[in-house]
C-alpha cells in the first residue's frame, strides 16, 4: 500500500464518507474554494493507480468506489508509524500522546 498525499487522503476521505461518487459529486462536496475539475480528476486517476479506487463505466462517465476500505489504510499506516517512531510499542505511543 502506497502513502497517500495529503490531496489525494483528502479525496479519499470524501470517496469513503459517500461510497461510489463521479468526480463532479466529489467536487461538489469539496469546500470552497473547490479545486478544478480536471485537477480532481488527474488526483483520483492517480487513486485508480495506486489500487485505491476502482472504477465502472456508466454512460460516457466513469463511477468511482473506494478499493479499500478507511480502516484499513488506517490501521496500516498507524503501524507504520509505531514502528517507526515508538520502536513497534503501542505503550509508548500512548504514553507520548
Amino acid at each position: 500500500m502506497k502513502r497517500l498525499t495529503q490531496q489525494e487522503e483528502e479525496i479519499m476521505l470524501l470517496f469513503w464518507q459517500s461510497g461510489s461518487s463521479f468526480i463532479r459529486d466529489i467536487v461538489d462536496n469539496m469546500p470552497e474554494p473547490r479545486p478544478p475539475y480536471t485537477s480532481v480528476a488527474s488526483v483520483v486517476r492517480n487513486l485508480e493507480k495506486k489500487g485505491y479506487l476502482s472504477s465502472e463505466k456508466m454512460g460516457n462517465s466513469l463511477r468511482y468506489q473506494p478499493a479499500i476500505k478507511e480502516s484499513d489504510y488506517k490501521r496500516y499506516f498507524l503501524s507504520g508509524v509505531v514502528s517507526n517512531y515508538f520502536t513497534g510499542s503501542y505503550k509508548e505511543m500512548v504514553s507520548f500522546f
